[in-house]
């Protein structure tokens, strides 16, 4: 990988150690089906230097918090994660058809509470940005209305507490004031560097533990950058919107990468048995 596309994934990867439970919850948000057995997940930790007991008692806090529940020596996705499995969902797998017919109008929602508290501000913030709506300015969320108006139902009932729907609305927002006010070029530049970091990994053939934490850290960074997609209707993206090849290069990259995991996490769970 030439240097300077190295340093840039690096950064957009960042270099914090991986915690038990990002291993853990990414492990399980990345599989087929949303449960794994304990032997797997174990195995899987065990490939970046997380102990057995320490993966083990990692899990029993996510079932106690109510992230995980146990089934006769398997773990699910429960609570907030299993949410999060959907959102995953949903940013990789749409297809562009799915936000491509729109009607011109938008949807806003306008907070209408007099006083609300440090958390629920947040909570706010959080629940916009996962349905895919910019703040035109304080306390106002706006989106174009082409997406399903039920999505994300847990989402859409902290905004439903908070604000006031407005739907069919219209406007005559510049072009230039949609690409800074969804961030349109910046999500683009980043895209593209992640489009050229998987083309490149797609082609390495290297099973060392350092390829393989690599390509979990960046599997990781995509996912998050695919949910920042704001999926606007094509007739407000840029020409060369990358959206499409970003989720394109994603599943191939995912599933060369789910073949690797399955295999090594095979491997290191035959070698503590053995």
């Amino acid at each position: 990988m030439a240097a300077a596309l190295q340093s840039r994934v690096s950064d957009l990867i960042g270099n914090r150690p991986l915690s038990a439970r990002s291993v853990l919850a990414t492990a399980l948000l990345g599989a087929d089906q949303p449960h794994l057995a304990v032997a797997e997940l174990v195995a899987v930790a065990s490939l970046f230097g997380i102990s057995a007991g320490a993966a083990r008692t990692c899990l029993w806090r996510m079932v106690t918090d109510g992230e995980l529940t146990a089934d006769g020596g398997s773990y699910a996705l429960a609570g907030r994660l299993l949410d999060r499995r959907q959102r995953v969902d949903e940013a990789s797998r749409i297809d562009d058809t799915t936000v491509s017919g729109w009607d011109g109008t938008w949807e806003l929602a306008i907070v209408s509470l007099d006083r609300r508290s440090a958390a629920d501000r947040l909570d706010l913030r959080k629940a916009a940005a996962q349905l895919h709506l910019a703040e035109l300015r304080e306390g106002v969320w706006i989106r174009p209305e082409n997406l399903d108006p039920q999505r994300l139902p847990a989402s859409r009932l902290v905004l439903d507490r908070q604000c006031t729907h407005f739907h069919d609305a219209q406007t005559g927002i510049a072009p230039d004031k949609v690409r800074a006010l969804f961030a349109l070029d910046d999500w683009t530049d980043d895209a593209e560097v992640f489009i050229e970091a998987m083309e490149v990994a797609l082609k390495v053939r290297d099973d060392s533990t350092e390829s393989f934490t690599y390509e979990f850290a960046l599997s990781i960074a995509v996912v998050r950058h695919l949910q920042l997609d704001p999926l606007l209707p094509l007739a407000l993206l840029p020409r060369q919107w990358p959206g499409h090849a970003l989720r394109g290069t994603y599943r191939r990259f995912d599933d060369a990468f789910k073949r690797r995991m399955n295999a090594a996490f095979r491997r290191a769970a035959a070698t503590a048995g053995g």
